[in-house]
């Protein structure tokens, strides 16, 4: 029987798939598993790679498999289609990610380790009763403004409005002063989490060299430090600061053809919260020298004088994403390129 050196393996909740195939892409086995049959079948294979779809549980399967002797490889699903033939199933999609991940040119996802989906799952978390927040908030001004409660959307604003609930005097039904409390309990308990959260990723800052360095960029702030580490892999894998960027989703598409090079817009094809906080960093630079004014003669305001703010903001999104490559590849912190020259 031929050696199998790389098993394609489509990963499930409950039913797998695995294609075993040969270095000359032969098939040596097709077979269906169970989860709880994957780690013993595997364990009985020679030493070869195991190549998986880049998916939410894909990089605890990649540790697990890691430590049974194996070789992992995630790739992106989107490279992962254009070897499927025909037929969308469970072991034609298997069969594809061995043929993709057996390709000399092949991209493949860095596994993340336990401390990092942690820190992913704290950041995530965070944001999310931030959202949480901001709903109930909008549903409780609404909710008042059909019984002629108004108050200003601010922060001053709501606490006006909780004042306004508890005033007897205000006009209210009943019903609706009960419910419009339980909504202010849920946002000062997801205020009260949040800031706890908060207090937490400053006291990692406090401790990490990265996010100190990171924070040294002008418009990088703590959560964008934050986003950096725990969601970009090791900046050396990167040959340059623009491959960075465009793993970010920061540089204009491409549709070229014929020699004649056709710039769009920008890709937005990589990790969404690093570039959406780049975004806003660069937008408070902007908003900052607008307000105190830009330094005469320098590369931010030749870009102002002819592009529109958010043009601009992107635009040193980019060159901020090139800047934070070069810092953490050479171990330097951040030297502002016009001081310098």
């Amino acid at each position: 029987m031929a050696q199998v050196t790389i098993i394609g393996l489509d990963l499930a909740k409950n039913v797998f798939q695995a294609h075993g195939a040969t270095e000359t892409g032969m098939v040596v086995f097709r077979k269906k598993l169970t989860r709880n049959q994957v780690l013993p079948f595997l364990s009985e294979q020679p030493r070869c790679i195991i190549a998986m779809e880049a998916c939410a549980t894909a990089h605890g399967w990649a540790r697990e498999i890691g430590r049974l002797g194996h070789s992992s490889r995630l790739i992106p699903p989107q490279y992962v289609k254009p070897y499927v033939k025909r037929q969308k199933n469970d072991m034609a999609d298997a069969e594809a990610i061995a043929e993709a991940a057996s390709r000399p040119t092949m991209r493949f996802v860095e596994v993340k380790s336990e401390d990092q989906q942690a820190s992913a799952m704290a950041y995530r978390t965070r944001q999310m009763f931030i959202g949480q927040r901001t709903q109930s908030i909008n549903a409780l001004r609404s909710h008042l403004a059909e019984h002629g409660v108004i108050a200003a959307t601010n922060k001053s604003g709501l606490k006006k409005l909780s004042a306004m609930i508890e005033d007897e005097t205000e006009s209210m039904p009943d019903k609706v002063r009960g419910i419009a409390r339980v909504y202010v309990d849920h946002i000062q308990g997801l205020t009260a989490q949040i800031a706890e959260m908060t207090e937490a990723m400053k006291t990692v800052a406090k401790t990490s060299t990265v996010m100190k360095r990171l924070q040294t960029v002008p418009g990088v702030g703590l959560q964008t430090a934050m986003a950096i580490e725990t969601f970009a892999p090791d900046l050396t894998c990167f040959t340059r600061g623009r491959d960075f960027s465009a793993w970010l989703g920061l540089v204009p598409r491409q549709n070229s053809t014929g020699g004649k090079s056709r710039l769009g817009k920008v890709s937005k094809m990589g990790q969404v919260d690093i570039r959406s906080h780049l975004i806003r960093g660069a937008m408070s630079v902007i908003t900052a020298a607008s307000r105190f004014g830009v330094k005469k003669g320098s590369w931010l305001e030749r870009l102002l004088a002819r592009k529109p703010k958010l043009v601009a903001a992107i635009t040193l999104a980019n060159r901020m994403a090139r800047a934070i490559w070069a810092m953490m590849t050479k171990n330097e912190d951040y030297r502002n390129p016009e001081a310098v020259a």
